[in-house]
């Protein structure tokens, strides 16, 4: 392993340490998330299906997008 790889995990926990506290104490900002129109709910007596597909596209899309605009500066 080389010093850049420690770098990029160092600076991966503290984001992830940083979605974390933010989803922490503000928790009640985020209900809408998980409901987006495109989320797909089945639900009977015997099974349960939960497929946020909405929503990993939400997530999918803020990534790209963070990451280009630290691409661009760094």
């Amino acid at each position: 392993m080389s010093q850049e790889t420690g770098k990029y995990l160092i600076i991966g926990g503290i984001i992830t340490v940083a979605a974390g506290v933010i989803i922490y104490f503000f928790h009640n900002q985020f209900k809408w998330f998980g409901n987006l129109p495109g989320d797909i709910k089945i639900k009977s007596e015997n099974f349960r299906l939960y497929f946020p597909l909405a929503s990993m596209i939400f997530i999918s899309i803020a990534i790209i997008i963070i990451v280009n605009i630290v691409r661009r500066f760094f």
